[in-house]
């Protein structure tokens, strides 16, 4: 069946949401980094706590209100969570908050618009020249030279993004978000458990200190478990290239929070990339009729 919505703005009911979905996703390249940066904690450990809270914390949602629901979710959607989620946080032990959230964000526009197109999504020429911007804001980005990112933790964090991408994607056909994404988070369950108890019983690991647990308890608990409920609410009424576009903006939100909060600096680099890919989002996202 061929999807013919195109990129334009979310309806109105849907911006409040979708702010908070982007801002939450923002939030998670703090807390990853606040928490990792220091040694606070690794990040495998990270990735346990951040998965196991957040499934705990869907529970007691799913758990309390007047009508009391069973967690839903697939395993496809939960494998591709658990993919993204730990090639996150390695990733982020040699990129910064912005400087990951970028290539995090690039590669999930670029798979989510290649799979909008082979569903048969119309794509117009000005949605198609904005991601074609927003791409090459992220090549610029790649490129070898002066303050350019570690290579390998480029590439995981490029692969974590197809990971959210195909995670959002599974979303699309969610009709109650806090089930779908509580069943997800539960069955990553068992995985941070196990990972838990490997990480407890290891000599190799750094010990835990209380900031970091608290960071990833924040990440998921505020910025996973409930920031991806209101995302599996939000996406099922875009397109494939909308959902991406959308997200791209997130680098620009935790660039800020980086160079704000972490005291991380705005290269010239990373400044002219999230020009290029907000651009690119911009172009996108321009309701027809209107010029640029």
């Amino acid at each position: 069946m061929h999807n013919n919505q195109t990129c334009s703005a979310p309806a109105p009911s849907l911006l409040l949401p979708t702010a908070l979905s982007l801002l939450a996703f923002a939030a998670n390249s703090l807390f990853c980094r606040l928490a990792l940066r220091d040694g606070a904690i690794d990040a495998d450990a990270f990735t346990a706590i951040r998965l196991g809270s957040g499934a705990l914390f869907l529970l007691v949602l799913l758990s309390i209100g007047p009508r009391r629901r069973k967690p839903r979710g697939s395993w496809a959607a939960s494998l591709a969570l658990l993919a993204y989620a730990w090639l996150f946080s390695v990733a982020y032990l040699q990129l910064g908050a912005g400087m990951g959230a970028l290539i995090l964000f690039g590669a999930v526009q670029v798979s989510m618009f290649a799979w909008g197109l082979l569903r048969g999504e119309a794509l117009n020429r000005r949605a198609l020249a904005g991601m074609l911007l927003a791409f090459t804001g992220l090549v610029a980005l790649l490129l070898p030279g002066a303050g350019a990112p570690a290579l390998g933790s480029a590439l995981l964090m490029v692969l974590s993004g197809v990971a959210w991408g195909a995670y959002s994607l599974l979303g699309k056909g969610s009709a109650d978000a806090l089930a779908d994404t509580a069943g997800n988070f539960l069955r990553c369950l068992p995985w941070a458990v196990l990972l838990g108890a490997l990480l407890m019983i290891s000599d190799t690991h750094p010990p835990l200190h209380a900031d970091g647990v608290l960071y990833a308890l924040g990440s998921g608990v505020l910025a996973s478990g409930a920031g991806y409920s209101l995302w599996y609410g939000v996406v099922r009424h875009m397109s494939a290239q909308q959902a991406a576009t959308l997200q791209l903006s997130v680098p620009v939100l935790a660039a800020l929070g980086g160079v704000l909060l972490l005291g991380e600096p705005l290269s010239w680099r990373l400044s002219l990339s999230s020009l290029v890919v907000l651009g690119g989002v911009a172009l996108a996202l321009l309701p027809k009729g209107k010029k640029a």
